[in-house]
């Protein structure tokens, strides 16, 4: 979720739905002690209790491959009190792959051991610890061994992005292989990768076995989503997503102020977009003000336009 969720976004999408917690974009560390202000910076949560402005706690994830100093820098975290912290073996990108970060490291088994026992020693329990993984890099030959090493190291749950690095975000996820993960370790497993719908949910949940997911892109897609799922084990009646335009859409326009704040002003339409562009997978209403924005430039224009849009659904939700 590098370069889209970050705290501007988890604000206004955990105001909508709740979720048990959430976690930051990756900080990378490479060879030394980064300073209190990179975290706060990714997690400004962090001087508010870590909670994001709709109550949900949140942990920060690190990315690296040195484990005495992702044990260093988890130790500094750990005293600014983040609901957690989590560790990235999962991101597929080729720059970060280049540098011996993320979902390279699958091949790995032994350094992924290191690691996580260098970070879950210097953390000696003081917050939850997690660790995020994909099947591998170019097969799933080694996914068992990661898997193990992860949770023989110290980590005490593990969420299992079903797709190798070499599947990047193309469908299918390949969610049984989930289940042989949860059967070869002792630790909590959490399903993730491809969940779009309450349909992918319910799906996930048949193969792997497992009913606990983390939701990616789909949240960012339908932050309604996790409400979704919750309303079907409950059996109670499904909404349209048409009909839940009108309590989700005027946090378009507390985003934008909130991404106005933030971002430099040649960023802020892009950003925009950016989230329109997935949401306008589950909503038509997105899909309608993506069209109108996509050509639009200037940030006050975007703003006109993503106004008038929205204040005929403020004002029926009135």
């Amino acid at each position: 979720m590098e370069g889209l969720l970050d705290a501007r976004l988890r604000a206004v999408v955990t105001q909508v739905t709740h979720y048990d917690w959430c976690v930051t974009e990756f900080v990378r560390v490479t060879n030394m002690l980064l300073p209190a202000r990179v975290y706060t910076r990714v997690a400004p949560e962090l001087l508010a209790q870590s909670t994001t402005a709709g109550g949900v706690p949140l942990r920060v994830q690190l990315l690296g491959s040195d484990p005495a100093c992702l044990a260093d820098n988890a130790d500094l975290l750990a005293q600014l009190h983040p609901a957690g912290i989590d560790l990235n073996f999962g991101c597929p990108a080729p720059t970060v792959n280049r540098h011996r970060g993320g979902a390279v490291l699958l091949d790995e088994p032994e350094l992924l051991f290191e690691i996580v026992r260098s970070v879950s020693r210097a953390l000696a329990g003081r917050v939850p610890f997690t660790a995020k993984m994909r099947l591998g890099v170019n097969d799933t030959g080694r996914a068992i061994e990661a898997a193990q090493a992860l949770a023989d190291g110290g980590a005490q749950m593990i969420v299992v992005h079903a797709r190798t690095k070499a599947d990047g975000y193309r469908p299918p996820a390949h969610w049984p292989w989930i289940a042989r993960i949860a059967e070869s370790v002792k630790v909590p497993v959490i399903a993730n990768g491809e969940i779009w719908t309450v349909a992918d949910y319910l799906r996930c949940r048949a193969e792997s076995g497992l009913g606990d997911v983390m939701l990616g892109r789909g949240a960012v897609a339908d932050p309604l989503l996790a409400e979704r799922i919750r309303r079907h084990i409950r059996g109670e009646a499904a909404t349209a997503p048409a009909q839940d335009w009108l309590q989700f859409a005027p946090l378009l326009a507390e985003y934008w102020r909130r991404v106005l704040g933030h971002v430099e002003a040649r960023h802020a339409a892009g950003r925009l977009k950016q989230w329109l562009n997935l949401l306008r997978r589950t909503y038509p209403q997105a899909e309608a003000l993506y069209q109108q924005l996509r050509p639009v430039r200037a940030n006050e224009d975007i703003e006109r336009i993503l106004l008038a849009a929205i204040a005929p659904v403020q004002a029926k939700a009135a």
